[in-house]
């Protein structure tokens, strides 16, 4: 399953990426993220793989992140591997006329289970509406410092 989602962010591009680019921001604004630990190559770098570690409720949830481009101010693409599903995220930044950020974020989930499989076709719009909350976290994180550790 493969969409596209789009925020417009009121912090100018250069603000936007020193926030974004900061693993201690992360617990800011995904929720549930308890941890994030460095595993191999240069942390940040292309190449470099970093365990997350999110607690929903009684549900925890281990996802490795590979970073496969690295082009900041413009781009961010990487690959999250869990035990059930594979996520190839594409995001890309872009200064609006106003002098403000543009994220388009590309994702596509592919999934490695039988129940997986069924849940994507069953509920696609889940997956959707978690990514923009995600990125409504950070721009309420961006803008006004508000952190989901307080929600």
């Amino acid at each position: 399953m493969k969409y596209t989602t789009e925020i417009k962010v009121d912090v100018p591009l250069d603000e936007f990426i020193k926030k974004m680019d900061n693993v201690e921001n992360m617990k800011h604004w995904q929720r549930g993220l308890v941890s994030a630990e460095h595993v191999s190559g240069d942390l940040g770098q292309l190449g470099a793989k970093m365990k997350l570690t999110y607690q929903f409720g009684s549900r925890k949830m281990e996802i490795i992140e590979t970073i496969t481009k690295r082009n900041f101010p413009n781009e961010f693409h990487a690959n999250y591997t869990m035990k059930a599903m594979h996520n190839v995220q594409k995001n890309y930044f872009e200064k609006t006329s106003d002098g403000f950020t543009k994220w388009t974020c590309e994702s596509e989930f592919v999934p490695l289970t039988f129940t997986m499989r069924v849940m994507l076709f069953f509920m696609p719009r889940t997956f959707h509406k978690q990514t923009l909350k995600y990125m409504q976290d950070f721009k309420n994180f961006a803008q006004n410092g508000t952190s989901v550790t307080h929600a």
